[in-house]
């Protein structure tokens, strides 16, 4: 049987170990996050994840979705993040290239697909999302 070694975190009253993988489109799953848009928005969202204390672990952007391997305190919330991810690489992204308000009446979708890590080695997890431009 392997092992898993789990590293855990904790704030002033809880301990956690709370990573999740999620991916999200742009609107009508257009392949806009190309020409600079891409490592852009990397940047963007390991701004967001800082500044809202959470891991970003693995990021990868393909020109009609992204994939990020974050690991979030539970108090804050997967959903809050990824709201302010998608509130601020929106309003920034589309204020810088004007492309991306000719072709799309908002940036991001509505919904977004998020499951947690639980057990799974995380170099798998982070192999399969750095694998994802290859397929």
């Amino acid at each position: 049987m392997k092992k898993y070694i789990v590293d855990y975190k904790s704030n002033k009253n809880i301990v956690y170990s709370c990573k999740y993988h999620v991916i999200w489109c742009p609107k009508y799953r257009r392949k806009v996050l190309i020409n600079g848009v891409d490592n852009h928005l990397k940047n963007i969202v390991k701004e967001v994840c800082h500044e809202s204390l959470a891991d970003l672990l693995e990021i990868e952007v393909i020109a009609d979705h992204l994939h990020i391997m974050v690991e979030v305190d539970p108090q804050f919330g997967i959903h809050k993040l990824i709201k302010r991810i998608k509130g601020r690489s929106s309003r920034i992204l589309r204020k810088e290239y004007k492309f991306l308000r000719s072709r799309l009446p908002t940036l991001w979708s509505n919904s977004y697909f998020v499951t947690t890590l639980g057990g799974a080695p995380l170099e798998i997890i982070k192999q399969y999302i750095k694998d994802q431009k290859n397929v």
